[in-house]
């Protein structure tokens, strides 16, 4: 089993903590590409019609149908290479659930969509066609397929029609917002790829206007949680802090915040006293790193648990070589640096074990990660 030593994980905790929101102001937004060859679809409610819109070959392609109570059929052209089902609009996602045998769960995936489709047929997630094959289980994605990579649009696409075919199959898919999720839709485009800025060129929209409310997508991005506890686990992007159990002891409330002011401006949601706490760059469930960089000491995340009536909490956003056990299994981080693309790995916990899901489909223990010590 591996073991991180402090200064090693000091020195990749370093260019990530420089990341956190007050620090990144310098980075700037990247000019678009000159050329997408595929992209899409974006889908549009608008009345009683789907419009969608594909950006092959630099040219844009659309095609607008009726929208169906059964739900609507859209035919792959470029970019996503199944057929869309676009389902009635989501309802509110549930925000505390009973415990279930069998958990995988990933993160950050930023746009690698290639990576993750071969992660998750390895391992029996999906079939290969990319399909639903986990049957009555339960897949947890940890935030932020949004930035970086270059296949955001398909990755969101496979995530939405899994959670449909696993609820068919008596299982369920949750996506729990991330950090990047918040800012594409507050409009900080300083991570997203110079293809996505030439896609929203091209259909003569902002890029966050391609998620707005009015999109498949972004709505239902604007119903998935931030907080969802599974039995006795918490899952989330970044972690509670321990200035945040509030927000973690009524999560249902928590998440309707969230959720109310996805798209917003960036500086009015932190202006506001009653959002401010929700995108806190050092403390909000989306940012927080204090399980990894020396501010929490074991008996500090135990506290934490305490106050909330957990065994674990498994999160995602600080990127770690593998998917590690933290604090004496408290903390399990799941960032297993998919967002490099040449890497990847799932957690899986069956009737209350721990193990991680490789890429070659193999199964061994999880890497054993020792805190560093924050040097700010």
């Amino acid at each position: 089993m591996s073991r991180y030593h402090p200064p090693l994980l000091t020195a990749l905790l370093l260019p990530l903590l420089a990341c956190a929101a007050g620090t990144t102001q310098a980075r700037e937004v990247a000019a678009p590409a000159d050329h997408v060859q595929a992209d899409g679809p974006y889908v549009f409610r608008n009345g009683e019609q789907l419009q969608a819109k594909w950006i092959c070959a630099d040219k844009v392609e659309s095609r607008t149908l009726p929208i169906s109570t059964a739900g609507s059929d859209i035919a792959a052209r470029c970019g996503f290479e199944h057929t869309v089902h676009v389902a009635a609009p989501n309802a509110a996602s549930v925000s505390v659930l009973p415990p279930v045998p069998r958990i995988v769960a990933l993160s950050d995936i930023h746009g690698q969509y290639g990576l993750l489709v071969r992660l998750l047929r390895a391992n029996k997630v999906v079939d290969a066609q990319d399909r639903w094959a986990l049957g009555t289980d339960t897949l947890v994605i940890a935030g932020d397929v949004f930035d970086r990579g270059p296949q955001v649009t398909e990755t969101f696409w496979l995530l939405y029609g899994l959670q449909q075919q696993a609820a068919a199959a008596g299982g369920a898919v949750h996506f729990v917002l991330g950090n990047h999720e918040t800012m594409v839709l507050y409009d900080d485009l300083r991570y997203v790829n110079p293809k996505y800025l030439r896609s929203a060129q091209l259909l003569g929209r902002s890029y966050p206007q391609l998620y707005g409310p009015d999109s498949v997508i972004g709505q239902w991005l604007r119903t998935r949680p931030v907080l969802l506890k599974i039995g006795d686990t918490l899952f989330l992007h970044g972690g509670i802090s321990p200035e945040a159990v509030q927000l973690a002891l009524d999560p249902a409330r928590t998440n309707v915040a969230y959720q109310a002011s996805l798209g917003l401006p960036n500086a009015e949601v932190k202006a506001d006293p009653a959002t401010a706490p929700l995108y806190d760059g050092r403390t909000s469930p989306i940012w927080y790193r204090g399980y990894f960089d020396g501010q929490l000491d074991s008996d500090g995340v135990q506290a934490v648990l305490d106050q909330l009536h957990l065994k674990r909490i498994v999160v995602g956003h600080t990127s770690m070589p593998h998917v590690s056990t933290f604090h004496g299994g408290r903390v399990i981080a799941i960032d297993s640096s998919i967002k490099n693309g040449e890497n990847g790995e799932l957690l899986f916990i069956e009737n209350g074990r721990l193990s991680r899901g490789l890429l070659d489909g193999t199964r061994v223990p999880l890497a054993e990660g020792v805190p560093g010590q924050d040097d700010r």
